[in-house]
């Protein structure tokens, strides 16, 4: 994984993917439901539709918070998003992705938040990242056990299963 500048929105590169950050392009394309050549067929996911429009009402979080577009290298096609959220508070970020159902199962979505996951504990000020996952999703909880992450517990009343990863544990995977 590289990262092409050293901002909080570097472009990161993996072997098969490009994470770079949204632009006003894309929002408005998602809210107004313009497609786009470069989109899969499936694009956008339910969850792109929501960041999209999370960005119209805080133009600012296209600055200030980590949420990028998953590009597939091979075919330069858009295929989901990942991001992190909010300001560290107390060291700690949060991950969240998504990835259209065309592209499941390949392990994009480990690749992917393996690469933002590093990218961020390497962020001054956050030496933890946590993700929920929900528990009728066993195919995200996976998603996160192999990007390192551990379970540290379960919210049975909200059906999420609660992960987390910090500095020391990247080393260990």
């Amino acid at each position: 994984m590289s990262a092409s500048t050293s901002s909080a929105h570097a472009q990161l590169t993996t072997d098969r993917l490009v994470l770079r950050p949204w632009g006003l392009d894309e929002v408005a394309a998602v809210i107004d439901n313009r497609r786009s050549a470069d989109w899969a067929d499936d694009f956008p996911a339910e969850g792109d539709r929501v960041i999209a429009h999370l960005f119209e009402q805080h133009p600012g979080w296209l600055d200030d918070h980590s949420q990028r577009l998953i590009i597939e290298r091979d075919s330069e096609l858009l295929v989901g998003s990942i991001g992190l959220f909010g300001p560290p508070g107390d060291g700690q970020v949060e991950i969240g992705y998504g990835l259209v159902a065309s592209r499941r199962g390949r392990g994009y979505a480990t690749e992917a938040a393996r690469a933002l996951t590093d990218f961020a504990l390497a962020l001054p000020g956050v030496h933890t990242v946590v993700a929920g996952a929900e528990l009728s999703n066993p195919a995200s909880m996976r998603v996160l056990e192999k990007a390192g992450f551990r379970r540290y517990a379960t919210e049975e009343a909200e059906n999420i299963a609660r992960f987390m990863i910090t500095r020391p544990d990247r080393h260990q995977r």
